[in-house]
């Protein structure tokens, strides 16, 4: 080529590659206008107008703007419960699995959002070599070994034609805030749980006071009654049947001990501790069960987090939808490098070794084996589980609340109830004991008396724990709130 020709090749070749930039644009312009139509997920569901309990809840103050407090376990107005949930929240090990599963999830979602930008890459190479046949360089044959340097920067991008990689963000991202929705429903799960440990721990506690009184009592009618035998008043029959009692109230009392101790272990547990780590001082009185606003069942919906974590799976199903759809599509990819190529270390970096190139590439299955059509109909059924899964969380939901409504209700009464049993049975009781001691009536009468007053206790604690259970059950299920990752 003389000297007078170089120029025009020189143009012709920029023209060229100007025109190819061109046509790639173009075809990028054409081909974004084909995006994956988006599939929407379908409507939330839509929540009844009232609880049909509520016509049994009796209202303990005029509806706010925050009715149930977060921190919802402050209504027991307890100081040591208190305590121990600010621990839990601290030093629960299930939570803090579920706190690295959000950091995950952040990772997958920043993952899914570096695909939409460029990657670029520095390679340097360096190798020395020998050809049977030679090597070429600057139009002669060299049989010897040669040597070549390069260095090079490396680029490409696929750009985001049919919206796959936006549809996948948007998923990922649904998916992260779905792990930060289960998070807060572990939170709450573990709250509600150390909270009704703690009632039963306290109830148990209140159980261990009852058989210790019934043991002081037992014995003294076992004193009472051994002096009444060994006067010839009282049978040999009334001593064994008052051993019996006093025996019978002894192994109840080691045994509530025993669940004392395993409720307190279970705690420690909670909190992330080993079980002998935790010492509770003991306290007979139960708390008192507070009085909870009403409801309407569309604050349940929004305050739930194992509600939401299921809607944001929807969402994710959804976007799976048009990333298995995009499949169908060609993939173009844009791609380029820009280096230095020399036989030599020294001149590496010199004009003349300078290289590049730039240029699209198109890439469509032709025959697949029915892999697409596949993962396609899979990402449908997969978004329609999550609708159902959806909605039967909701109607779980309703359906707890509703349960514990009525069931908090009717404690309450039978509570009430209980009370006056009891308050009766120790009358009856007091009127008894005195007429046994004046021989008015059998030892029999005494028994029957003393059990009836035992068991009215005994049910009053169970009442009252059970009525506990089911407050902190309820506030649980409307008390859900959380911080969106």
């Amino acid at each position: 080529m003389n000297a007078s020709s170089a120029p025009a090749a020189r143009s012709r070749a920029a023209l060229t590659t100007i025109a190819a930039a061109a046509a790639m644009t173009a075809l990028v312009a054409v081909m974004s206008g084909c995006a994956v139509t988006r599939v929407d997920p379908p409507a939330p569901v839509a929540a009844p107008t009232q609880f049909k309990e509520n016509a049994l809840w009796k209202q303990a103050r005029p509806a706010a703007a925050e009715p149930v407090p977060e921190q919802w376990w402050t209504l027991f107005d307890d100081p040591v419960l208190n305590d121990l949930q600010h621990r839990l929240v601290i030093g629960n090990e299930n939570l803090k699995a579920a706190i690295a599963q959000v950091e995950g999830a952040r990772a997958a979602l920043e993952a899914s959002r570096s695909a939409l930008f460029p990657t670029l890459s520095v390679g340097v190479s360096g190798t020395r070599s020998k050809s049977p046949d030679g090597n070429v360089t600057n139009g002669s044959i060299n049989r010897g070994p040669t040597n070549s340097v390069q260095a090079s920067l490396n680029a490409s991008w696929e750009p985001d034609l049919w919206g796959r990689l936006r549809l996948a963000s948007e998923g990922a991202n649904a998916s992260l805030q779905a792990s930060a929705d289960d998070l807060a429903a572990a939170r709450l799960s573990a709250q509600a749980t150390l909270a009704q440990t703690y009632f039963s721990l306290r109830t148990a506690e209140a159980q261990e006071a009852l058989y210790d009184r019934s043991v002081t009592s037992y014995q003294r009618f076992l004193d009472l009654t051994q002096a009444r035998y060994q006067s010839g008043v009282a049978a040999r029959s009334d001593v064994l049947q008052a051993q019996t009692q006093l025996r019978s109230a002894q192994a109840q009392l080691l045994e509530t001990r025993s669940t004392r101790g395993q409720l307190e272990h279970a705690i420690a547990v909670l909190l992330g501790l080993p079980p002998s780590a935790l010492d509770l001082a003991k306290n007979a009185a139960l708390p008192k069960p507070p009085e909870v606003p009403e409801l309407l069942p569309s604050q349940l919906l929004q305050r739930r987090p194992d509600i939401a974590a299921a809607q944001r799976r929807v969402a994710a199903a959804y976007s799976q939808i048009g990333v298995a759809d995009a499949a169908y599509f060609p993939s173009l990819t844009l791609s380029g490098s820009a280096g230095y190529r020399s036989s030599t270390l020294s001149d590496l970096l010199s004009a003349p070794n300078l290289f590049w190139s730039l240029g699209p590439s198109l890439a469509q299955a032709i025959f697949d084996g029915g892999q697409r059509k596949l993962a396609s109909a899979q990402a449908r059924t997969s978004a329609e589980v999550a609708t159902s899964t959806y909605r039967q969380t909701v109607l779980t939901a309703l359906q707890e609340v509703e349960d514990n409504l009525i069931l908090t209700d009717h404690l309450r009464e039978e509570a009430r109830l209980q009370q006056e049993a009891l308050d009766a049975a120790q009358r009856n009781l007091e009127l008894v004991t005195d007429q046994y001691r004046a021989g008015t009536v059998s030892f029999l009468d005494v028994t029957t008396a003393q059990n009836s007053a035992f068991n009215a206790e005994a049910s009053l604690l169970s009442v009252r724990n059970r009525q506990l259970a089911a407050i902190n059950l309820l506030l649980k299920n409307v008390a859900g709130r959380w911080t969106p990752a």
